[in-house]
C-alpha cells in the first residue's frame, strides 16, 4: 500500500482511500488482518489518532471488521468488496473521460484511444512474457 500523503486532502481521508484501493485491487484480501493503529501510524508517519479515525470510519462503512483481541480485518463480504471495486472503477473511468474531454477528445475518440493503448500494452506484455 502506498504510504505517500498529499497536503491538500485531510490525512484521515487519504488513508481511508488507500485502504479502500488496496481492498478493491486485491492487495488486501477478504479476511486479511490490518496493521494495528500504532503500526500504521508509524508506517504513514502520522498521529495514531488519525489512523484510529480512519479505521473507525472504515468499520462504520463495513469494509473493516474488528475483533476485540485479534485486531481489524478486511470484511469477508465479497458483494461489498465487488461494489467497492465497481465504484472505484467508475470513478477512474469518469476521471479518464473528463481528462480526455479537456484535451478535446469526444467520447468515441477517447474510447478508441484507450483501446489502442490497451492493445499496445498487450503487445508489450506478450513480448515481456516471451
Amino acid at each position: 500500500m502506498d504510504k505517500k500523503l498529499e497536503a491538500n486532502i485531510p490525512i484521515y481521508i487519504q488513508i481511508m482511500n488507500k485502504v479502500r484501493k488496496a481492498v478493491a485491487s486485491g492487495e488486501l484480501k477478504p479476511g486479511d488482518r490490518i496493521g494495528s493503529v500504532r503500526e500504521l501510524a508509524s508506517e504513514f508517519e502520522v498521529n495514531p489518532n488519525t489512523i484510529q479515525r480512519s479505521l473507525t470510519e472504515l468499520e462504520r462503512e463495513g469494509l473493516l471488521v474488528s475483533e476485540r483481541t485479534a485486531g481489524r480485518f478486511v470484511t469477508e463480504n465479497r458483494a461489498q468488496i465487488e461494489e467497492l471495486r465497481s465504484t472505484q472503477a467508475e470513478a477512474a473511468a469518469s476521471e479518464f473521460r473528463e481528462a480526455m474531454n479537456e484535451l478535446g477528445y469526444d467520447d468515441r475518440e477517447a474510447v478508441e484511444f484507450f483501446r489502442c493503448i490497451c492493445r499496445q500494452a498487450g503487445k508489450m506484455n506478450t513480448k515481456d512474457a516471451g
